[in-house]
C-alpha cells in the first residue's frame, strides 16, 4: 500500500469515525507527510529506531517538547489504526516513550487590563474619521465583546451564524470540536455591541450565513485577520501587544469566572472541555497567584527574605 492512500484512509477515519476538526485533520496530515519525506522508505515499512532518530532530529532542531510530542501522538494513532485494520502487523511506536514535558499554565490577562481593551475598542467606533473604519472598529469591539462574555473558542466565534445577531436570543447554539454542541449564554454588553455592529453591516453580504462575513473562500473572516486586528488594538489600548491574544481572552473569561465564584464543572460546559481535568489548569493559575501574593505581601515575607 502507497502512504498516500494509508494517510488518506486515516484521515477518512478520524473524520468520520472520530469527528476530528478540520484543523485538527490538517495538522494530523502535515505530520504524516513530514515524517514520510524525514524517513527512508517512507511511512509503511518505517520502524522504531526510524521514528527514534527522527525525534533525535527535531531535538536538535530545537523542536518544543510538546511540539514533538504532538507528533508522536500522531503517529501513535497512525499506526494503530494501521494494525487494527490489519495493514501492518506491528506498532513502531509501541516501544517509544514521549517526551516530558511541563504542562505551562495559561496567559491571563487582568480584568482592568480587559477593561482597558474593550473600552478602547468601543471608542474607536465613534472616533473612525471614515465609515469603513466605523464598521471595522464596530466588528472588532462586537468580536471582543462576544469572546470575553462566552469564551468561545476563535475558530468558533469568527465562523458565528447570522442568528447570533437575533435581539431576544439569550444563547448561542455552539458548535464546537468534534461537532459538538453546547448552550453559551450572551451579555447584554454582547448583545448591545452585535446590535450597533448590524447597523455597519455591508449590502453584499446580506444573503451571507455568517455574522462577521468577509470576502475570503471560507465566506467569513479568518483567525488569523482577528488576531492581527486585536494585536493592533492593545497596543494603541497600551497593552502589550505580544501578550494578548483571542486565546488569551478565552482564558481570561475562565480565570475571571472562577475567581469571582463560579463553579469549575460551568465553566468547563462553558468553554467546552470534553474533561475537566483541562479546566482545571485555571484553579492552578489562581493557586500561583495566591502563593505570589502572600510571599510579597505577607507582613512575614520581607523577614524570611
Amino acid at each position: 500500500m502507497r502512504d498516500s492512500f494509508a494517510i488518506e484512509s486515516f484521515l477518512e477515519m478520524m473524520s468520520v469515525e472520530r469527528g476530528a476538526a478540520a484543523n485538527t485533520l490538517a495538522a494530523y496530515e502535515r505530520d504524516l507527510n513530514a515524517f514520510c519525506k524525514a524517513v527512508p522508505g517512507g511511512l509503511m515499512t518505517a520502524q522504531s529506531d526510524d521514528l527514534r532518530g527522527w525525534l533525535a532530529r527535531m531535538t536538535n532542531d530545537g523542536l518544543s517538547a510538546s511540539s514533538q510530542a504532538r507528533r508522536l501522538s500522531t503517529l501513535r494513532q497512525f499506526y494503530r489504526f494501521l494494525y487494527t485494520e490489519g495493514l501492518r502487523a506491528d506498532d513502531p511506536t509501541g516501544p517509544l516513550d514521549s517526551p516530558r514535558i511541563g504542562r505551562p499554565l495559561p496567559k491571563v490577562i487582568s480584568e482592568d487590563d480587559v477593561d482597558r481593551l474593550l473600552l478602547c475598542a468601543e471608542e474607536e467606533i465613534s472616533n473612525a474619521a471614515t465609515p469603513g473604519k466605523r464598521r471595522r472598529a464596530a466588528r472588532l469591539h462586537a468580536l471582543l465583546e462576544l469572546l470575553y462574555s462566552t469564551g468561545l473558542r476563535v475558530s468558533e466565534l469568527v465562523a458565528l451564524p447570522i442568528e447570533a445577531t437575533r435581539k431576544d436570543q439569550r444563547f448561542l447554539l455552539v458548535k464546537g470540536k468534534g461537532e459538538k454542541e453546547r448552550l453559551v449564554p450572551v451579555s447584554s454588553k454582547a448583545h448591545q455591541s452585535l446590535s450597533v455592529f448590524e447597523t455597519f453591516r455591508e449590502k453584499k453580504y446580506d444573503n451571507s450565513p455568517w455574522l462577521f462575513s468577509a470576502g475570503g473562500a471560507s465566506g467569513h473572516m479568518t483567525r488569523q485577520h482577528f488576531a492581527r486586528d486585536l494585536k493592533v488594538l492593545a497596543g494603541r489600548a497600551g497593552l502589550q501587544a505580544s501578550k494578548i491574544s483571542p486565546h488569551v481572552l478565552r482564558h481570561a473569561f475562565a480565570s475571571h469566572l472562577l475567581q469571582n465564584g463560579a463553579d469549575l464543572r460551568a465553566v468547563q460546559q462553558l468553554l467546552g472541555h470534553a474533561d475537566i481535568a483541562t479546566t482545571q489548569i485555571y484553579t492552578h493559575v489562581m493557586e500561583e497567584r495566591l502563593r505570589t501574593l502572600v510571599e510579597t505581601a505577607h507582613p512575614l515575607a520581607k523577614v524570611r527574605r
